[in-house]
């Protein structure tokens, strides 16, 4: 298997870093974090792990990368805070009282209260729509499913998490154990390729998914399985959220439906591979506020009034604050909604209650040979985690 920058230890990826960078600015002149702290071979120089502001430091940078790609030495800082991260989780360090909000909502996503797996039989392609999506956008999301299952009769449904709010703050272990665990049970039920909705689980999937095959909905519906489309105009702009940023097969499906759909796009002048943050990136809203937001003010600048289609949810929900922005499901999907300017995203706590229906319509409707909820914590036993490391030995 290929050795990822992830994959060193922090000692190794400190030195890396310092090693390579060419102290340019280049990267600093885009983030604000970098502005606060450094540029990353003065981090890397300068980095104490008994100190304090050492350990908190890591979890103010967004994780989305843009300061690798504009990177002219390809210097990947982001893997050099994500092993910090890392190392401050497992001394208890980490800021994870402030996390405790969204590790609750990860904890909700993984329960046997709101996940479900339907698994028909000769079925080996599901459909992975995330946590978000299906509490904001429940109908869409089913209207999504039965539209894939005209050119996918067998198609399955998995309502889980996918656990990259672990993996961001830090908490390998955990992330391992219960990525593992599900990752295990759909290849043991022959499930061989994933579709997601949400770009952060597309990441996930494509980073620690093999053998499965991962691709987003955006791009099978761009191979010619449009939905019946209202007629809509008008000028508008594109958020590629950052999970996506060197995924040019995904820019290019997304632009594609949006130009089938009517709309003319005005490109800003970071999308694709230098694609801004919305803000919501790495957790940074719960421990600084302020640098989350500067994120989604730098994008609404951009953006100059004109509406903004993405295609994740958080990117909504966090740029929608500024400026007026709609998912790109929406559009496909909202059945005239969207022409009338009448979609309602749900909030929470109702965003509970429609995951819980929609996992209740899944359970009555779909035949299937195999069902779960899940159970699974890899808190119930350290046998269990030793045992998923065997059975995945490549997490």
């Amino acid at each position: 298997m290929k050795m990822r920058t992830s994959d060193l230890n922090l000692a190794s990826v400190i030195k890396l870093v310092s090693q390579t960078c060419i102290n340019c600015k280049l990267c600093q002149k885009e983030c604000a974090f970098l502005q606060k702290y450094a540029k990353p071979k003065e981090i890397a120089d300068s980095y104490e792990q008994s100190l304090q502001k050492c350990l908190a430091m890591p979890f103010e940078c967004s994780l989305c990368q843009l300061c690798g790609a504009v990177c002219p030495v390809k210097v990947k800082p982001v893997e050099m805070f994500l092993q910090m991260r890392r190392a401050a989780s497992a001394q208890h360090s980490g800021l994870y009282d402030r996390h405790s909000i969204l590790l609750d909502y990860e904890r909700r996503g993984t329960s046997r209260w709101y996940s479900y797996y339907a698994i028909p039989a000769q079925c080996d392609t599901v459909l992975f729509p995330g946590c978000a999506l299906p509490g904001a956008q429940p109908k869409t999301v089913l209207r999504l499913f039965e539209h894939l299952r005209k050119c996918l009769p067998t198609l399955g449904i998995v309502l889980d998490c996918c656990t990259k709010p672990s993996h961001d703050l830090g908490r390998r272990q955990y992330f391992e154990a219960m990525f593992g665990e599900m990752l295990h049970f759909l290849t043991k039920h022959g499930i061989r390729r994933i579709l997601v909705a949400c770009p952060s689980c597309y990441r996930t999937f494509k980073d620690y998914g093999s053998p499965l095959e991962v691709r987003t909905v955006y791009e099978i519906l761009a191979e010619g399985l449009l939905p019946d489309l209202d007629s809509a105009s008008g000028v508008v702009c594109i958020h590629d959220p950052c999970a996506t940023r060197y995924d040019n097969e995904i820019h290019e499906a997304t632009r594609q439906l949006i130009a089938a759909a009517g709309f003319t796009v005005e490109e800003m002048a970071h999308e694709r591979e230098k694609t801004f943050c919305c803000g919501e990136g790495g957790a940074v809203g719960f421990v600084n506020p302020d640098l989350a937001k500067q994120w989604a003010e730098k994008r609404t600048e951009e953006a100059k009034g004109r509406r903004i289609i993405t295609y994740c949810s958080g990117c909504v929900n966090f740029l929608g604050r500024m400026n007026p922005t709609v998912h790109l499901l929406n559009i496909l999907f909202a059945s005239g909604a969207y022409s009338r300017g009448s979609i309602k995203i749900a909030k929470p706590p109702f965003t509970y209650l429609n995951r819980i229906r929609l996992k209740n319509h899944f359970r009555r409707e779909l035949v299937a040979a195999v069902t779960r909820e899940r159970t699974f914590s890899p808190d119930e036993s350290g046998s269990k985690l030793s045992r998923m490391k065997r059975l995945i030995p490549y997490l």
